[in-house]
C-alpha cells in the first residue's frame, strides 16, 4: 500500500479538529504495523495505541512494557500509516513531573498526534490523590501543548478497578480539564444514564471505550460521547482466533479456523 505523505503537524491539526466537530468518530487501536494499516485500509479517520495489545505483540503483560519499547512502537505505527496516531501511554513512565513531561516531549518526538495520561498506580494498586493526579496532567499539558500541539486526554481509571463511583470520576475528569485536559476518558463506563451525566458534567470532549455490552458507537453519539476508542479488543479478539485455530490443530488435527480470516482483498488494501 502507498502510504501518503502527510506532516506530523498536519496530522497533529488533523485530529484536533476530530474533536471540534459535533459527530462522534471512532478511534481503533492496533497494536503493529500490520494492523495499523488493516484499520486505515478500513478508512478509519485516526488510530490509537494500546498499551495491553503492544505488550502482548512483545510477550509481556500490560503495564510492563518500557518507554524506549513504547517510544519505538510509536514512531513505526506513526509511519504506518496517513492518520493521526494517539498514544496509550499509561502513567506516562515518570513518578516526578518532570519525567511526565519528557515522556510527552519523546511521544510528540515520535510522531504521535495525541497521548494520555491516567491516575492509576499499578505499583501501589491505587489511585492518585486527585491534587497529585491534576498536577501530573498540567505538566503533561504543558508538554503536549508545545508547538503544534497534541492532543491530550486525562483518565480517571477508577471505575475500571472499582475504587470509586460515578461521582469521585466526575469531579476527577473537571479537575483534569481545568489542569489542561483537551479530552476525558473513563474507562469501564457502560451505563447509558452513567455516560450522559458525564457528557453534561465536563466540558471536553469525552472518549468511551466501546465494551460487548455497552452501548453502540450510534447510541454513543446520541449521549453526546465525542470519541469512541476500542482499547485492547481488537488485539484479544485476533489473539483469541489464532488460540482458538491452535487449539483445534493440537486437540483435533483439523484446520477448520483456516475457514475464515483475512482475505487477499484485504491484504491487497492494506499491504
Amino acid at each position: 500500500m502507498q502510504i501518503r505523505s502527510v506532516s506530523v503537524a498536519e496530522r497533529r491539526a488533523r485530529f484536533r479538529d476530530l474533536h471540534e466537530r459535533s459527530e462522534v468518530f471512532v478511534l481503533p487501536n492496533p497494536w503493529d504495523v500490520g494492523s495499523a494499516r488493516l484499520l486505515a485500509a478500513c478508512r478509519f479517520e485516526a488510530l490509537a495505541t494500546t498499551s495491553a495489545g503492544l505488550a502482548w505483540s512483545l510477550g509481556l503483560h500490560d503495564q510492563t512494557v518500557t518507554r524506549s519499547d513504547l517510544v519505538a512502537h510509536v514512531a513505526a505505527l506513526a509511519t504506518a500509516t496517513a492518520l493521526p496516531l494517539a498514544v496509550d501511554s499509561e502513567r506516562c513512565y515518570a513518578e516526578d513531573l518532570a519525567g511526565v513531561a519528557e515522556t510527552v516531549a519523546m511521544l510528540a518526538d515520535a510522531g504521535a498526534a495525541g497521548c494520555s495520561i491516567e491516575d492509576y498506580d499499578p505499583l501501589a494498586g491505587t489511585i492518585d490523590d486527585i491534587d497529585k493526579a491534576s498536577e501530573r496532567v498540567a505538566a503533561a499539558a504543558a508538554a503536549a501543548h508545545r508547538g503544534d500541539p497534541m492532543v491530550l486526554t486525562a483518565r480517571a481509571e477508577n471505575l475500571l478497578y472499582g475504587l470509586g463511583d460515578l461521582d469521585d470520576t466526575i469531579t476527577r475528569l473537571i479537575a483534569y480539564r481545568a489542569a489542561g485536559a483537551d479530552v476525558v476518558h473513563a474507562p469501564g463506563l457502560r451505563d447509558p444514564a452513567h455516560i450522559s451525566a458525564l457528557v453534561g458534567a465536563v466540558d471536553a470532549p469525552v472518549n468511551v471505550l466501546a465494551l460487548p455490552d455497552g452501548p453502540t458507537v450510534a447510541e454513543l453519539g446520541a449521549l453526546g460521547v465525542r470519541r469512541v476508542s476500542t482499547g485492547s479488543s481488537l488485539a484479544r479478539a485476533a489473539y483469541g482466533a489464532l488460540m482458538a485455530g491452535a487449539r483445534e490443530l493440537r486437540t483435533q488435527g483439523s484446520s477448520r479456523y483456516a475457514r475464515s480470516g483475512l482475505s487477499p482483498e484485504d491484504r491487497t488494501a492494506a499491504f
